[in-house]
C-alpha cells in the first residue's frame, strides 16, 4: 500500500509573438486568468477589437508603465480583458485603450457572442458596391477629368468605408516597426491608388474587408466550440428559501450549502450531493459516458449534467466558479494558451517569411526594370502585388484552429488535454505504463478472504487491523475495513475516538509502498504487503505458501503483524474495468506497448495483466521502483506515458513524458496535476486521444503545406506578371478560410 501524491506537471504557457495583425488570427492563444473567471475585485473590459494575440501584445505594451497595475488576464475567445487593479488605474486604462483605437466597456457579467455576421456586413457591401461603380466607371465612361474625378471619388470613398481600420491598425504597426497584414495592406493599396490603379485600389480593399470579416466568422466557429462549453450549466436554479419556498436564483449567486431543486429533463446547474430523489442521469457532457447513470440520495452529480427522470433536491458543495464543469472550461482555455510545437515553428517561420518577401518586393520595384526589363509602373505594381501575398495570415492561422478543434473535441468526450503540446506530443507514446488498481482495475476493491494464525486471539487480530485500515484512505485498507465482521469494525470505530484506551491507535504512520503501522496497547502493530513483511524478517515456509495461493488467484494480500510475528493475513479482489482489455488491445494494434507497473506483488499482479492481454507484468514495485521502471521504458522503446489516478506514483508519472490521470468527475488532485484527464475514467480513451494526435499532426502539416503552396504558386504568377492584386487578396483570403475548415474538421473527430 502506498500513499498518493503528484506535483503538477503543467508550467506556465508560452506567450507568442504574432506576426499577423489580422483579426482572424484571433484562435491564437492568450495568458489566461489562474481561474475560471474573474476573482473578486478583479475588473473586467470588454473590447471588441481585442480578439488576435497582436492586439494583446499591443495593449500589454500600452498599459505596461501605468502604476496601480497587479495583474492583467486576457481571453480572447471572449475578447475580455480581467485587471486586478485600483480604481484610478482602471480608469487610466479604459481612457488609453480608447486613444489608442480600443473603444471599451466594464463588465459584470459574461459578454455576448460576437454580432450576427448580417449585422457586419453592411460598410463592407457598401465598400464593395462604391468599387464595383468604380471599376464600371473606368470601364465604360469616357476618359475624361470629369468621370475620372467620379472614379477616384468613388474609389476613395470605398477605401474608407472598408479600410480606414486597416489604415489605423497598419499606422500603428508601422511606427512599432512591425509588418503586419495591416500595415502590407495600407502600402499596397495606396501604392495602387496613387500610380492610376485607383479602381483595383478600391476593389482589394473592399474585397480584404469581406474576406476579413467572412474569415473572422469561421474563425469564431473554433472558439464556439469551447464557449458551447460555458452553455452546458442553466443561468438559474430553483433555491429553497427559509420559508419552505423555491425561488429562481443566478447559479453564480447560488453559495455552497444552499439546497436546490432539478425537475426532470433540466440541466443541474451546480457541483452537489442528492438529498432527496433518484434518477438516471447523464453524465456525458462532463464525462462523456454514452449511457445515463442511476443517481441517489448521497451520490454525486455535476453541473450541467442532465437530469432525465425523477425530482432531485441537491445540497450545493461547490459555488458556480468551482464546479467541475468550470474547471474543466478553464482547463481548456489554459491548454489553448500553451503554443504547441508545430505553432511555435509556425510562429517562427512567419516572423522570418514576412520581412523576406517585403525586401523582395522592395527589391522587385527597385531592380525589375534594370534586371528583367519590366517598365517602372509594372515593376511596381508586381511589387504591390507581391506585398498582399506576403500576408501569412494564412500560415499563422494553419495551426491554433487546429488545435483548438482538437482540444474541444477531446473535452466533449470527457478528456481534458492540458495543453496543444501533449496534444501533438501523444502520437509519439510507443509505450505505455498502466498503474493496476483504480487504472486497470475498478479500484474498489473488496475482502474476499481473511485467515487468522493458529494461537491468535481472532477478536482482537480483527479488532487491531480493523483500527488501522480504518486510519488509511488506500483502497486496501478502506475494503479491509469495510468487509471485516461488523462487531471489530464497531469495535475499531469506538477505538478511534477514545485514544485513552488500550486498543487506540497512536503515532499512526503510514509506509509509502509498504502499508501503515500505529502503537496499539503500547506495542508497533502493522498492516501492510509482503515486501513490509519480508523486510521485518517475519515471513516463513508456511505463510510463504499460504500468500502464495491467494496471489495466483489474483487477491492481494495484506498481513497484520507485530515485532514478533504475523497474526493474520486479509485477501482482497479488485475487478478489471468492462473495457481494460479493449483498450489493450487498441493499444497493441497502435503499436504501442503496455505494461503494467504495480506495488503489489508479482504474482497477483501477473494475474490481472493476464486477463487484460498484457504480457509485461512487473509487480512489487516501489515509487522509486516505477520511476525505474519508466526510465527503462524510454530507453527501450521511445516516448512513454504513465496512467494512474493522479495522486500516487508521482515519480512515474512525473518522469513520463505524458502523465495521464484517471481522474473521476471531480478528483481535484488529477484535475490539477495531470498532463491529461480521463474523466470517466475509460481506458479506452487512451487510444482515442493517439488516435487524435495523429490526426491533428496530419491536418497541421496539410493546413502549413497548402499555406505556403498557394502563396508560393501566386508568387510565380506574381512574377510573371499573371497576377492581380485582387487575384492575391483571394489567393490569401482563400488559403485561410481552406486552412481554417480544414482545421474544423477536428472537432468532429
Amino acid at each position: 500500500m502506498s500513499e498518493h501524491a503528484r506535483p503538477a506537471s503543467t508550467g506556465p504557457a508560452n506567450k507568442a509573438t504574432d506576426t499577423c495583425g489580422h483579426c482572424a488570427c484571433s484562435a491564437s492563444a492568450a495568458t489566461i486568468d489562474p481561474q475560471p473567471a474573474a476573482a473578486v475585485g478583479d475588473f473586467r473590459l470588454h473590447i471588441p477589437r481585442m480578439d488576435c494575440a497582436v492586439e494583446e501584445q499591443e495593449i500589454r505594451a500600452l498599459l505596461a508603465d501605468i502604476e496601480g497595475i497587479r495583474r492583467l488576464g486576457f481571453r480572447l475567445a471572449e475578447r475580455t480583458l480581467t485587471l486586478d487593479a485600483n480604481e484610478d488605474a482602471v480608469d487610466r486604462v479604459t481612457r488609453r485603450l480608447r486613444e489608442a483605437g480600443f473603444p471599451n466597456e466594464r463588465l459584470t457579467a459574461t459578454p455576448d457572442a460576437p454580432p450576427a455576421l448580417a449585422g457586419s456586413l453592411r460598410k463592407p457591401l457598401m465598400a464593395l458596391g462604391c468599387a464595383l461603380a468604380a471599376e464600371l466607371v473606368h470601364l465604360l465612361l469616357p476618359d475624361s477629368r470629369a468621370f475620372s474625378v467620379l472614379g477616384m471619388g468613388l474609389a476613395a470613398l470605398a477605401i474608407a468605408l472598408a479600410g480606414l481600420g486597416t489604415y489605423r491598425n497598419g499606422l500603428r504597426a508601422l511606427r512599432d516597426g512591425k509588418l503586419n497584414m495591416n500595415a502590407l495592406m495600407g502600402i499596397a493599396v495606396t501604392g495602387a491608388f496613387l500610380i492610376g490603379q485607383w479602381p483595383e485600389a478600391a476593389m482589394v480593399m473592399a474585397l480584404y474587408a469581406l474576406a476579413e470579416l467572412i474569415e473572422a466568422r469561421s474563425v469564431d466557429r473554433a472558439r464556439d466550440a469551447v464557449r458551447t462549453l460555458l452553455d452546458l450549466a442553466p443561468p438559474q436554479a430553483a433555491v429553497e428559501q427559509p420559508d419552505g419556498s423555491w425561488l429562481d436564483t443566478p447559479v453564480a449567486a447560488v453559495p455552497p450549502g444552499a439546497r436546490v431543486r432539478v425537475r426532470p429533463g433540466s440541466r443541474i446547474p451546480v457541483d452537489g450531493v442528492i438529498e432527496a430523489g433518484h434518477s438516471a442521469v447523464n453524465q456525458s457532457p462532463v464525462t462523456g459516458e454514452s449511457l445515463p447513470v442511476d443517481k441517489t440520495t448521497g451520490d454525486t452529480v455535476f453541473a450541467g449534467t442532465i437530469n432525465e427522470t425523477g425530482l432531485l433536491d441537491i445540497r450545493v458543495t461547490r459555488a458556480a466558479r468551482d464546479t467541475t464543469l468550470a474547471r474543466i472550461i478553464h482547463a481548456v482555455e489554459q491548454a489553448q494558451a500553451s503554443r504547441a510545437p508545430t505553432q511555435r515553428f509556425v510562429d517562427r517561420f512567419a516572423a522570418i517569411y514576412t520581412p523576406l518577401v517585403f525586401a523582395g518586393a522592395l527589391a522587385v520595384a527597385l531592380l525589375a526594370p534594370f534586371v528583367l526589363g519590366m517598365a517602372w509602373m509594372e515593376a511596381i505594381y508586381t511589387a504591390l502585388v507581391l506585398l498582399v501575398i506576403a500576408c501569412p495570415c494564412a500560415l499563422v492561422l494553419s495551426t491554433p484552429v487546429t488545435i483548438v478543434s482538437g482540444l474541444a473535441s477531446a473535452a466533449r468526450k470527457g478528456v481534458l488535454i492540458k495543453g496543444g503540446s501533449h496534444l501533438e506530443a501523444a502520437r509519439r507514446l510507443r509505450a505505455v505504463a498502466l498503474d493496476k488498481t483504480g487504472t486497470l482495475t475498478e479500484g474498489r476493491p473488496r475482502l474476499v478472504d481473511h485467515d487468522v494464525m493458529p494461537d491468535v486471539n481472532a477478536g482482537d487480530a480483527l479488532n487491531r487491523a480493523a483500527l488501522l485500515a480504518g486510519h488509511s484512505d488506500h483502497p486496501v485498507s478502506q475494503a479491509i475495513a469495510a468487509g471485516l465482521p461488523a462487531t471489530a469494525t464497531e469495535v475499531a470505530t469506538e477505538a478511534a475516538t477514545e485514544t485513552a484506551d488500550d486498543s487506540a491507535a497512536e503515532r499512526f504512520t503510514a509506509l509509502p509502498g509498504r502499508g501503515v503501522s500505529a502503537t496499539i496497547g503500547g506495542r508497533e502493530w502493522v498492516l501492510g504487503n509482503h515486501r513490509l513483511i519480508e523486510e521485518r524478517g517475519l515471513c516463513s515456509p508456511a505463510l510463504e505458501q499460504r500468500l502464495h495461493a491467494h496471489e495466483a488467484q489474483g487477491h492481494t494480500v495484506t498481513l497484520l503483524a507485530d515485532d514478533e510475528r504475523v497474526h493474520a493475513l486479509f485477501a482482497v479482489a479488485d475487478r478489471l474495468r468492462p473495457h481494460s482489455a479493449e483498450a489493450v488491445a487498441a493499444l497493441k494494434s497502435m503499436g504501442v506497448a503496455p505494461v503494467m507497473l504495480s506495488g503489489d506483488n508479482a504474482d497477483t499482479a501477473r494475474t490481472i495483466a493476464a486477463e487484460a492481454g498484457i504480457e509485461d507484468a512487473r509487480g512489487d514495485l516501489l515509487p522509486e521502483d516505477k520511476l525505474a521502471a519508466i526510465d527503462a521504458l524510454r530507453s527501450r522503446y521511445g516516448a512513454c506515458a504513465m496512467v494512474g489516478d493522479g495522486i500516487n506514483d508521482a515519480p512515474a508519472l512525473a518522469r513520463a513524458d505524458i502523465g495521464i490521470a484517471m481522474g473521476g468527475a471531480g478528483t481535484d488532485t488529477a484535475m490539477e496535476a495531470a498532463d491529461i484527464v480521463i474523466m470517466n475514467d475509460d481506458l479506452r480513451r487512451i487510444p482515442d486521444v493517439i488516435r487524435l494526435s495523429r490526426r491533428t499532426h496530419a491536418v497541421l502539416w496539410q493546413n502549413i503545406a497548402l499555406a505556403i503552396g498557394i502563396k508560393a504558386v501566386f508568387m510565380v504568377l506574381a512574377l510573371r506578371g499573371d497576377a492581380s492584386m485582387w487575384m492575391a487578396v483571394f489567393a490569401d483570403m482563400g488559403a485561410s478560410l481552406i486552412v481554417v475548415a480544414n482545421g474544423l474538421r477536428l472537432s468532429r473527430h
